[in-house]
């Protein structure tokens, strides 16, 4: 009997005991499929660790550190526009739902209780110094100038924490030259910091996309159809523009106007998905968890405190923008892209310049696209005290390669505003055409402030004499020195504001070229 099953077991007769017999390269097989998922499930883990250690620390940190919340951080309004609820809505319908979520924000705000010593500058206080220099913020709402015979149509988007304020001066210039102009208040902004909280980049699409339908349908086919916007504004603009090469049920613009676009953020962007985990626990003290920073609201048309959901939405429309480039590169469509004129500030530490430049500009395919840089200023006297490293801005959009060498591939045409010497403080524009390395030199009625190292992020879109962000002597309204024009020292800590903000240039001393350029932009239309 036992030779018989032996022999049964070796012919593989079904009546016996079969012994599989696995291949070398079958066992290796198997042996690393083990170990990959071993590791896989060590890396899972690690990573659910990471996260929970990344959300426990910085729970840790706004319960301890970040400052008692004010009313404006924790109570929420109900009638914001939502895109899964409004996005049916037209744009008329878009602002009598405006119209509603201010009048719920006005009887809200009625009901705080009186902050301290801050409150006399509080944005929310109905009779403090901020409501007076901003005649009552009328300008944290959608708005539109409107024209007797328009020459075009425009839509202008601000930016995150923002209002439509930021878009105010540019709309202004347009305006003059003959354009009837719309500026969205995106969902989120221009209430209460605390509706940053629940705001989507979702919410801000199907918004821009309602304003525009909206505007296009205004805007005669054989008169010109703008689109622009200022940071997250402009991203958000720059991606509508995009997804019309591919929608011919949307119209497409005839220019796309992009200040301090948000084109890509730090890879370290991408925790803020992580940082609010905790957040939804039931208990009072985590309700900090929600935020980044917590400052005095003294801003009126901007929040001060930030939102761990405002990087995590701004994010996501940075990757939405890139997904749509990418799409739109591979279906060949880049050419067909509307002229984009770009100003950047060579330093931004907000959403940095080299993103811009290399993410996409070196995508377009036309000469008719612009990039206008501000260099820092290069005053001799400033170089020791100057972060080095900037005019490598410069080199890598002109096509100067690290180390000697150029590369003429750009496409586009390069503008960079800086000092005509080392030795002044005089300010030319250079000028390079695509493909070239050497510019055309025209000098400039202007020059920097003795004072000022550079531009940055939010400078741009205002006029020095702006009444609420200019630094020129005599900004302001109503008797009360602008925001731009405050200047305390002492140490650190002394005041709830980081000193840092109250050096921060926030207007712009060569706007009137970005005013310029915009005129002759509308001119050429004529």
């Amino acid at each position: 009997m036992e030779g018989h099953l032996r022999n049964r077991r070796a012919t593989g007769d079904p009546g016996g005991v079969t012994t599989v017999h696995e291949s070398p390269a079958r066992r290796a097989f198997a042996a690393i499929a083990r170990r990959g998922w071993h590791w896989g499930v060590r890396l899972v883990a690690l990573a659910v660790a990471i996260v929970l250690a990344l959300a426990t620390g910085f729970t840790l940190y706004a319960v301890e550190v970040l400052p008692d919340l004010g009313p404006w951080h924790v109570e929420t309004l109900t009638g914001e526009f939502s895109a899964r609820r409004d996005a049916d809505l037209d744009f008329a319908g878009y602002l009598a739902l405006e119209e509603r979520l201010f009048a719920e924000a006005r009887l809200r705000i009625a009901q705080f209780p009186p902050d301290g010593n801050g409150w006399q500058v509080s944005r929310y206080a109905p009779e403090s110094a901020m409501q007076r220099l901003a005649d009552g913020a009328p300008y944290n709402r959608s708005f539109r100038l409107t024209h007797p015979t328009p020459l075009g149509g425009a839509l202008l988007v601000h930016g995150l924490t923002d209002s439509p304020y930021s878009m105010l001066a540019l709309a202004e210039v347009l305006h003059q030259r003959g354009f009837e102009v719309t500026v969205l208040r995106l969902p989120g902004h221009g209430t209460l910091p605390s509706m940053q909280v629940g705001m989507s980049l979702e919410d801000w699409s199907a918004a821009v996309a309602i304003a525009a339908r909206d505007v296009a349908a205004r805007t005669p086919r054989d008169k010109p159809f703008y689109i622009g916007g200022y940071s997250a504004g402009a991203t958000l603009a720059m991606t509508y523009a995009l997804e019309t090469l591919g929608d011919s049920t949307r119209r497409r613009p005839d220019r796309v106007l992009l200040i301090s676009p948000a084109v890509s953020l730090p890879r370290v962007a991408a925790l803020a998905s992580a940082l609010d985990l905790f957040s939804f626990l039931p208990f009072r003290p985590l309700e900090k968890v929600h935020w980044q920073s917590v400052l005095p609201e003294y801003d009126p048309y901007k929040f001060n405190s930030f939102a761990v959901n405002a990087t995590r939405q701004v994010n996501r429309a940075t990757v939405r923008l890139q997904q749509r480039l990418d799409a739109a590169q591979r279906a060949g469509q880049l050419a067909a892209l509307p002229p984009v004129i770009t100003w950047h500030s060579v330093i931004d530490s907000t959403v940095g310049a080299l993103g811009t430049v290399d993410l996409l500009y070196t995508r377009l395919e036309a000469p008719r696209h612009t990039l206008f840089l501000f260099d820092v200023n290069r005053y001799r006297a400033l170089a020791q005290v100057q972060t080095p490293g900037t005019q490598a801005v410069i080199d890598n959009a002109i096509g100067v390669r690290a180390g000697g060498g150029t590369q003429t591939s750009r496409q586009y045409q390069l503008d960079v505003v800086g000092n005509s010497r080392p030795d002044s403080l005089d300010v030319v524009m250079r000028s390079y055409a695509p493909g070239q390395t050497q510019p055309i030199v025209r000098a400039l009625p202007l020059a920097w402030p003795g004072n000022v190292v550079s531009l940055g992020h939010v400078a741009l879109p205002f006029p020095p004499d702006d009444p609420i962000y200019g630094f020129l002597p005599g900004s302001g309204a109503h008797g009360l020195p602008s925001l731009g024009s405050w200047l305390l020292r002492g140490e650190s800590g002394a005041i709830q504001l980081p000193l840092g903000s109250l050096t921060r240039l926030r207007s712009n001393p060569f706007w009137s070229l970005i005013e310029e350029q915009v005129q002759a932009l509308v001119d050429a239309e004529r």
